[in-house]
Formats: C-alpha cells, sequence, structure tokens
C-alpha cells in the first residue's frame, strides 16, 4: 500500500486506495520517494491525505500531494516544495474558462493579477527541480466557467498548452507544467469534459507526458465529469467520500462505504488510478469524517 498525502483549501483531509492495472497510456512510473513528516510551520492541515493500492505487479512509492494556493498560511509555493512532504503539488484555481471567457484565476492572498503572477515561475522550476510535480487545477465551486461545445473545449486545451505546457512565456511565467486537474463542481451537465481531457491528451507524447487529474464526488454516475471519466484518459481520479450519506463511511453502516469503492474500482478503466478522499476532521466537511481509530482498524485494511 502506498501513502499519499494531499491538501486542499477546502480543509479536507483524504485517504486512497488506488486500483490500477496495465497502463494503455504510456506514462512513465513516477519516481516517489518516501513521505516525511512535514515540521515547516506555514503548512496547515487543509487537505487531503491517500493510501494507495496496486494491482500492477510493482507499486509506487509513497508521495504526497498538496493543493496550493488558497490560504495565506500554506507559506509559498518554494517552502512548500522544500518541506520535504510532497511529491505533487497541484496549484489552485483556473476558476474562469470556456465560452469566450478570459481566462482567470484566484491564488488567494499569494499574488493578484495575472501579470504580478510571473513570480510563481522560479518557484514552479524550483519544485520540478526536486522532482516534484506541478499540475494546475481548472475549477472551483466558486468561478464562472463552463464549455460551450467540442471545438470551445479544444480552444481551452490550446489555451493551456500554449501557455502551460510548453515552455513558453505565459501568465504565470516560463515553465512546463506536468498536467492538468478537473474539479469541476459547476458549469452543466457533463458538458464537453471529454472533449477536453481527449484535446489535452492528443498534445502527450512519449517524451513528454501530460498528466490528467480529476476529482468527482462518490455517488455514481458523478453530475459533471462522467463522461471525462469514461474516456479512460485521466490518471488519477481523486473520489470524494464526504458530503454524500449515501456513498460515505458509517460507525454504525459502513457498507455504503465499502459498497461505492468496490463500484468505483469496478467501474473505471485499466490506466486509471481511483483515490479514496476523506475529511481530515470533523470541521472539514458536513459530514462523512471517520475517526482516526475506525479509519486503520476498519477501512484501510
Amino acid at each position: 500500500m502506498i501513502l499519499m498525502n494531499y491538501l486542499r483549501n477546502d480543509g479536507c483531509l483524504s485517504y486512497s486506495t488506488s486500483h490500477q492495472a496495465k497502463l494503455e497510456k504510456p506514462h512513465p512510473q513516477p519516481n516517489h520517494g518516501c513521505p516525511k513528516t512535514s515540521t515547516h510551520p506555514p503548512l496547515v492541515p487543509l487537505g487531503f491525505s491517500f493510501i494507495l493500492e496496486s494491482s500492477l505487479g510493482a507499486v509506487d512509492e509513497p508521495g504526497i500531494a498538496v493543493y496550493w494556493g488558497q490560504d495565506g498560511r500554506e507559506g509559498t509555493l518554494q517552502q512548500t516544495c522544500d518541506s520535504g512532504s510532497f511529491k505533487y503539488v497541484i496549484l489552485a484555481f483556473l476558476n474562469v474558462f470556456g465560452c469566450d471567457r478570459t481566462p482567470a484565476w484566484n491564488f488567494a492572498g499569494h499574488c493578484g493579477d495575472w501579470s504580478s503572477c510571473t513570480q510563481l515561475a522560479p518557484e514552479i522550476q524550483y519544485c520540478q527541480s526536486k522532482n516534484i510535480k506541478v499540475l494546475l487545477s481548472i475549477r472551483g465551486a466558486i468561478g464562472d466557467y463552463s464549455l460551450c461545445s467540442s471545438q470551445d473545449a479544444q480552444s481551452v486545451a490550446d489555451y493551456l498548452y500554449q501557455n502551460f505546457l510548453r515552455g513558453q512565456n505565459g501568465p504565470l511565467g516560463t515553465f512546463t507544467l506536468d498536467g492538468i486537474d478537473f474539479d469541476i463542481e459547476g458549469g452543466g451537465l457533463n458538458l464537453y469534459y471529454d472533449d477536453l481531457a481527449k484535446a489535452l491528451n492528443a498534445y502527450s507524447t512519449s517524451e513528454r507526458m501530460i498528466y490528467l487529474g480529476i476529482a468527482p464526488q462518490c455517488p455514481i454516475p458523478d453530475y459533471y465529469l462522467d463522461t471525462a471519466i469514461k474516456t479512460g484518459l485521466i490518471d488519477y481520479i481523486f473520489v470524494q467520500f464526504y458530503n454524500n450519506p449515501r456513498c460515505q463511511y458509517s460507525s454504525g453502516n459502513p457498507s455504503n462505504h465499502f459498497n461505492s469503492w468496490n463500484a468505483w474500482t469496478s467501474l473505471v478503466l485499466s490506466n486509471n488510478t481511483v483515490f479514496l478522499g476523506l475529511p481530515a476532521s470533523e470541521s472539514a466537511a458536513g459530514n462523512g469524517y471517520i475517526p482516526a481509530a475506525d479509519l486503520i482498524s476498519t477501512v484501510l485494511p
């Protein structure tokens, strides 16, 4: 089993187990180091942890991922990467895009408009020099985004590639991110995110892989992301098993949780990895928190 952590702005900690068969997409296996306990004071427990279990003959070593950009207490990007805790950093969020909108982001207090965020370029490159993968998350519970057509999805993919994925000067500076994460919580029902995944994947080559992540709710099918998941092109599926009573853990009746987990691992295609997301504390989500003792004794085995 593989321990992975990732922190998010919404105050939830997740654990995950992964289901992964042979890779049809020629992604190289990440070279993870074992996670260390962070002593970096600006980092606060706002996020998720994951445990992975792979059906491949060889499994990834432990690694931790963090959503960075939505809390001023989390420190700078470079400090986050210097903590020794993280193997993935997900920049959160680009939350305005599609349908002829001018793309924009919200990085809370870390930087202002696009021009001033070029300060992130050397920090992104610094993180990558430490073998930390850096992705950009598009979405938000708060934001103004949607895709109006397949052509619009292609235009958004082109924009993301040109500005973040090919090493040219863009709104955050000059660098090449490792991929894009979809955390879609609005903007229409399953509208063209499968086309967006296909368009981004088309830019991926054996020499330069573009990794795709996605964060659905645990009810199946996910309201916004079902068609994207069914493409089989998503590398990491971070299923949110909280604030969803019909598929989250309950100490009196854990069967809903286990049945849902089994459904997810049976649903996805062979080149996907499924993660189990749980809140870190009772205050981190409306419901779905699992006490540590139950998590260790009942859920993770």
